[in-house]
């Protein structure tokens, strides 16, 4: 079963995003939050799997830090939002899903995100529409390290200057 926690500020979306996610036995919502210090309190206490992230969250955070501090507990995301980042972060999410969604769009989304956590190489013939899927880039910025380098995990200031420069990171 997946542990999914929902960080998003409007409290009806939230309820209605719980019921689609719930409508399918293999996951669960173990928390909903509606801004980034709720997220990372209900992170610590429900150690979810994957978090749905909305990026305009209440008292004027964002589902950009939430991501990141979600990070530092290895905690992936999937972005939820009206309008997608101008740019792929492949570091902070798997994607984004953009609203306004159904509940197949919402089902697919879990499905293509529980493959990549999972490490199983996705097999479904059509993303929804509003499914952007942010490709990881880390891979490849490893290869052309030297056999017993471990590079430490940047710090929140280095990778925030990353993404706002679109350049890629080590996330590690």
């Amino acid at each position: 079963m997946l542990r999914i926690l929902i960080v998003e500020d409007d409290s009806q979306l939230a309820t209605t995003l719980k019921y689609l996610v719930e409508d399918n036995p293999r996951y669960r919502v173990v928390g909903i939050a509606d801004e980034a210090d709720a997220a990372i309190v209900a992170a610590e206490h429900h150690q979810p799997d994957l978090a749905l992230v909305d990026l305009h969250l209440a008292r004027g955070t964002t589902g950009f830090s939430v991501a990141v501090r979600l990070g530092d507990f290895d905690i992936p995301c999937l972005f939820v939002s009206g309008k997608a980042p101008s740019f792929p972060m492949p570091d902070l999410a798997f994607g984004c899903l953009m609203k306004p969604f159904t509940a197949e769009d919402v089902h697919r989304a879990l499905g293509i995100a529980e493959d990549r956590l999972r490490g199983r190489e996705t097999l479904r013939p059509k993303l929804p529409d509003n499914l952007t899927v942010y490709e990881d880039t880390a891979e490849p910025a490893l290869a052309g390290i030297e056999n017993g380098y471990i590079p430490s995990r940047r710090s929140l200031f280095t990778r925030l200057e990353h993404w706002i420069a679109g350049r890629p990171s080590l996330n590690s």
